[in-house]
Parts: structure tokens; C-alpha cells; sequence
């Protein structure tokens, strides 16, 4: 009798270890955990992919490469209580649910381009310069 209540309770436990567990049908890792010192409210990543867009509850956006590099911060108001992409990548529409307001913010990322060592007319040290790129083909 005791056997058989031995067997009875190894079986199972032998038949659960040797066969595969898989609940889950989508696995998961965390790339990146973004440390911000502000509040997080909201977030939105751009169409392209190459910026995340923070609202904090100070009436900020905290714009961070894709990366996770804090590349700028502008101030929208503490109204301002969610944020979306919209339909191009240099829109975001910001909502208000206080105000009963949806601001369409258009935004111009400025990238600045290395010319230190490139052919220029004109004085080297002058507000302007026009740079000459006759390499192309």
C-alpha cells in the first residue's frame, strides 16, 4: 500500500519536471528604464521612432533620443494632462481636460552640421557660412 501511494505522488511530480512549461506566448526584457527626476504624466514616442516624449506633471516635455540621452526640455504649462503624436513626426497634440483645449505643438529639430573642415567662401569667422560639398556624385 505504501508504494503505491509513493508512486502515486512521485508520478506526477516527475511527469511536471520533465515536461516543457510554456504559459506565456509573448516574452518580454526591459531595454531601458528612463530615470527623470520630474514626474512622468504622459509619454509619446515619434512616428520615426527617434524620440521619446515625456510630460511631466510640472508642465514639461522632456524629449530623450531614442537612446535615452535628455536631449531638451520646453515648457507647455501645468495645464497641459496628455500628450500625443501626431500624424508627422514634427507634431504633437497636447490636451487638456481643465482647459477643454487640444494644442497642435509643432516641433524643429535644429541639427547642427560640422563644417570646421569643409571649403567656405568668405570670412572664416563670419555669421553665415555656406559650405561647398562638390564631392557628390
Amino acid at each position: 500500500m505504501k508504494t503505491r501511494l509513493v508512486v502515486f505522488l512521485l508520478v506526477p511530480v516527475i511527469l511536471l519536471t520533465l515536461c516543457p512549461h510554456s504559459f506565456a506566448l509573448v516574452d518580454w526584457d526591459v531595454k531601458k528604464t528612463l530615470k527623470i527626476e520630474k514626474t512622468p504624466v504622459d509619454v509619446a514616442v515619434s512616428l520615426n521612432g527617434r524620440y521619446v516624449f515625456v510630460l511631466t506633471a510640472q508642465g514639461s516635455i522632456l524629449i530623450y533620443s531614442g537612446d535615452g540621452r535628455l536631449e531638451d526640455e520646453i515648457t507647455v504649462g501645468n495645464h497641459v494632462d496628455g500628450i500625443k503624436v501626431g500624424p508627422e513626426q514634427d507634431i504633437l497634440l497636447l490636451t487638456s481636460r481643465k482647459n477643454k483645449t487640444v494644442e497642435i505643438l509643432v516641433l524643429d529639430f535644429i541639427q547642427n552640421i560640422d563644417v570646421s573642415n569643409s571649403p567656405f567662401k568668405g570670412p572664416a569667422d563670419a555669421a553665415v557660412t555656406i559650405a561647398v560639398f562638390s564631392d557628390f556624385q
